[in-house]
């Protein structure tokens, strides 16, 4: 299995990383991608310094990194922060440019900062030709930032051939259909599980398994049994065994279709033997 998403430079792994990675590679978990978004843009090369530090551990998941400022954030970016994305996407283990996107929920950032911050970024990603991971989350009760998001999407993003990721995905359907029309991945985390998440699951039972990833976000939305504890990426194996269930499949068939799709975007013309999916 691969977790497609989530936060090894979290403060909260920091007494038991190690430990973590451990429990992670026991239960199947082969690579991780770590988001670079810090706490903020002096911060967000955290995770490539974890990928680097576990880099050749024995039995360790691979990690991979990203880098991008998180639209909670966008206020604090500036040119410095772009030039620092800039750079961090040069760096063989960044795959990607993200979490970006809107937040209409929480509004930490003014809403036109967050669209312009989120119109830079894809620049900068296009210009070196990254995907981009997507955070999309909506005001109660709307869709304001998908239609926002997917606009932006659709005419700044969709022509440059490059993809990305719906991370975390709790829109509707239609958003889900959208975005794979322009090329992008819907990933699914451990909220999948939680008893009032039936849309996630709907949504889960349309995408295409060619189209999906699984993820943990951890440390957050810990997966039932585990729910309210903090999240590690090992636990990405209840993600798929609740997309297996929902489509009368074997949670390997799940992982390994995922893995697959994981490499394809962020691999791209590496060639990998069937075997390296249960490395």
């Amino acid at each position: 299995m691969i977790d497609s998403h989530c936060h090894l430079d979290s403060p909260r792994y920091d007494e038991d990383r190690a430990e973590l990675l451990d429990r992670a590679w026991d239960a199947g978990v082969r690579e991780i991608l770590s988001i670079g978004i810090g706490e903020g843009p002096e911060t967000m090369h955290r995770a490539l310094e974890i990928s680097r530090e576990y880099a050749g551990r024995p039995e360790t998941p691979r990690i991979w990194a990203s880098a991008g400022v998180h639209p909670h954030e966008a206020r604090l970016a500036d040119e410095a922060a772009y030039a620092k994305i800039e750079g961090l996407l040069l760096e063989p283990e960044v795959r990607a440019c993200g979490e970006i996107g809107l937040d209409y929920f929480y509004d930490h950032s003014p809403r036109d900062v967050q669209k312009a911050v989120f119109s830079r970024q894809m620049e900068i990603a296009a210009g070196r030709r990254k995907p981009i991971i997507i955070h999309c989350r909506p005001s109660q009760n709307s869709s304001d930032a998908w239609d926002d998001t997917l606009e932006m999407l659709r005419t700044q993003w969709a022509q440059r051939g490059l993809g990305g990721v719906l991370h975390c995905f709790t829109g509707e359907e239609r958003h889900a259909r959208e975005a794979m029309d322009m090329g992008f991945l819907i990933s699914f985390a451990g909220n999948i599980t939680f008893p009032k998440a039936q849309p996630i699951r709907d949504a889960a039972a349309m995408v295409p398994l060619d189209q999906m990833l699984i993820e943990t976000d951890a440390p957050f939305l810990a997966p039932v049994p585990n729910r309210g504890k903090r999240n590690e990426p090992g636990w990405v194996k209840e993600v798929a065994v609740t997309i297996a269930e929902l489509r009368g499949l074997e949670p390997d068939e799940v992982s390994d279709r995922t893995t697959a799709n994981f490499r394809a975007l962020f691999h791209p013309g590496t060639t990998f033997a069937s075997t390296d999916l249960h490395r």
